[in-house]
């Protein structure tokens, strides 16, 4: 069953977002901050060897909370969370966030974001809110944070290049909207977010409880494809949670621009950073957007010379203090996170229906998620690690043999060991996920025969390939299955994972009759295929030229013409940077263009249900579109 505390026991039903969203207009004032402690030297925690786990067998379902870890005596900071449910509303939008664009697949980049975000937020001295930091894998340069410490800063910004002292910059200015308590004094944002919310949200969410939602696999972000399977993984919901999460930062008056640069600025400076790097950024971002074929995240930033005239000044007044830790915050923050979580039962996702039960485990796994990223060493981090490996595996385990997939769980052990042993090389954790990891493999290894007998057979269904070559990826048997999983797919009409299937088979068995077949397919498939995505992966493969240079013809006249702006948006994320990357996003504003005008036809005459969905395909796969820009100051004029 799950528990929650009674602060957290009403229902959150999917149309409280408006609610979690306005709900920012209440929070207290903010506990005393940086100017009463600065003077004070934290104490370096106690070096102490982590405890190991006793290990799990391998078919036992244990489903614990971890415990909080204990920060050393006499911290520094010692974050807490002021308004409990503001928070919690504000974790369920960033929850929505992740559903929708996913954490990048990048744990060295999300350990640096993490460890200079903790040191410039210990610098500003706020306990109001444990401060945690994502990394998500949004192609355009952003950054924003919500009311409740959730932070975010997107892949397409880490690809512009920012050296330690420009992201210090950038993070600050962040901490400074949430410390500042930005986002509560925007009435006038705060009434557009109940617009959105109340006209969107609900009717998107409505919309998904008749059964068209996908709810992804836990054991997803292991899967190197599934993050390229972005039209399964979109939902209209969180794209304009996120739209809303965005205006938080746009909406903010030039004066709370200027405070945050200036607090972001200056508490950088305070944790070890050169505070030219916010100039630095400013200079990058003014070279690059102009450039750039989406839009940048100073797009939202008016008045960008007077903040660069601005930063100069300051940096020269500013003095770089000695660089220090900040372990003792992030313990504290990971025991703010952990005790939040306590009483609330972390379950396995999958099999659970129940939209309480449902919201609440994906919370909960987000929570721990962030606790990790707050301390990821210790006994703590370890059992938070060894808790999630098993809400993965024993679910699998206990399915019929022939339906595990033990590629993905290894994939999973194989993650977190990476993890561990770049972070605390040496550790007797170490050897406990191995051994975990080495039963599964020979149960993997014993299946084997059995999997291959079936394959042989050919009385199998779909999921069935699937599992075949996530579980044996080097089989020699891949090439055939491959080969009929794009056939499957094929028949199914999800044309872009057949391509890719094709070519596996094309690719793993050169020469062999499974490459000749898959070739056939590929030119039958070629000249049908409607998916940009799959037309640009075709023309880039060197294999068969001759079903390159057809799908690269085809792909030319697509790219002016494809009549879906779902098919443009995959284009445009796993291709941003393509030959036909300007042509298919100014398609993309034709369409949205005449999404809006539907929108407004549809409005005019009552219809509301229809308007939503519109509404829904410009935010969800448009959300930089002029029609997106003119949805937003539509609701803007009409709730003032």
């Amino acid at each position: 069953m799950l528990r929650r505390p009674p602060l957290r026991g009403r229902r959150l039903r999917h149309a409280a977002l408006a609610a979690a969203l306005a709900a920012a207009v209440a929070v207290a004032p903010l506990a005393p901050g940086f100017a009463a402690a600065q003077d004070q030297e934290p104490p370096s925690p106690p070096v102490t060897a982590p405890a190991s786990p006793a290990p799990v067998p391998a078919g036992e379902i244990r489903l614990t909370v971890p415990a909080a870890a204990t920060p050393p005596a006499g911290s520094f900071l010692r974050p807490g969370i002021k308004n409990p449910e503001l928070f919690e509303k504000s974790l369920e939008v960033a929850r929505r966030a992740l559903d929708q664009y996913g954490l990048l697949d990048d744990p060295q980049e999300a350990r640096r974001v993490a460890d200079i975000g903790y040191r410039v937020a210990r610098e500003s001295g706020f306990t109001g809110y444990p401060f945690t930091f994502h990394v998500i894998d949004m192609p355009e340069p952003n950054a924003f944070a919500l009311p409740g410490g959730h932070l975010f800063i997107t892949r397409g910004m880490l690809d512009l290049g920012l050296d330690d002292d420009m992201l210090a910059a950038l993070l600050g200015h962040e901490i400074a909207h949430v410390v500042l308590d930005h986002h509560t004094k925007m009435q006038r944002r705060a009434t557009l977010m109940n617009v959105l919310g109340q006209a969107l949200v609900v009717g998107v969410m409505l919309a998904d409880d008749g059964g068209k939602r996908v709810e992804p696999h836990p054991m997803d972000r292991y899967d190197p494809e599934y993050r390229n399977r972005h039209g399964e993984r979109i939902q209209g919901a969180a794209a304009v949670s996120l739209v809303v999460s965005e205006l938080l930062l746009r909406g903010f008056s030039r004066e709370h621009e200027d405070q945050s640069d200036a607090e972001g600025q200056r508490w950088a400076a305070a944790a070890g950073f050169d505070p030219e790097g916010a100039n630095r950024l400013f200079d990058l971002m003014r070279a690059r957007i102009p450039q750039s074929k989406r839009y940048g995240y100073w797009r939202t930033h008016p008045f960008f010379d007077e903040r660069v005239r601005s930063g100069k000044v300051r940096a020269e007044l500013l003095k770089v203090a000695a660089p220090r830790p900040a372990d003792d915050y992030r313990l504290a923050t990971q025991a703010t996170l952990l005790t939040w979580l306590d009483g609330v039962e972390v379950v396995p996702e999958d099999g659970f229906y129940d939209e309480t039960g449902r919201m609440a485990a994906k919370t909960g796994w987000l929570v721990e998620a962030q606790a990790l990223t707050a301390w990821p060493r210790g006994a703590a981090a370890e059992r938070l690690r060894l808790a999630r490996l098993h809400r993965l595996r024993d679910p699998e385990l206990a399915r019929p043999s022939i339906e595990r997939d033990y590629g993905a769980l290894d994939r999973a052990y194989a993650a977190e060991i990476q993890e561990v042993a770049e972070l605390s090389p040496g550790s007797p954790f170490l050897e406990v996920l191995a051994r975990e990891r080495r039963a599964l493999s020979a149960r993997a290894e014993d299946l084997y025969p059995k999997a291959v007998q079936v394959l042989a057979g050919g009385v199998f269904e779909t999921p069935f390939l699937e599992r075949f070559l996530s579980s044996w990826p080097d089989a020699p048997q891949v090439p055939q299955a491959a080969l009929l999983l794009g056939d499957a797919y094929s028949r199914l009409g999800r044309h872009a994972e057949a391509v890719q299937q094709y070519l596996k088979a094309m690719e793993t068995g050169p020469g062999s009759p499974e490459a000749e077949r898959a070739s056939r397919g590929l030119a039958v498939l070629a000249p049908r295929l409607h998916s940009l995505a799959a037309l640009e992966r075709l023309a880039q493969q060197r294999i068969e030229p001759s079903v390159a240079s057809l799908a690269g013809e085809r792909l030319e006249q697509k790219a002016a013409s494809f009549t879906d702006v779902d098919n443009g948006a995959e284009y445009l994320d796993r291709f941003p940077d393509g030959r036909h990357a300007v042509a298919v996003g100014e398609r993309m504003n034709q369409l949205a263009d005449g999404l809006y005008a539907e929108v407004v036809l549809y409005q005019a005459i009552g219809d509301q249900g229809k308007a939503v969905e519109r509404i829904n395909l410009i935010l969800t796969y448009a959300p930089l579109s002029p029609a997106a820009d003119l949805l937003r100051d539509r609701a803007l004029l009409e709730a003032t």
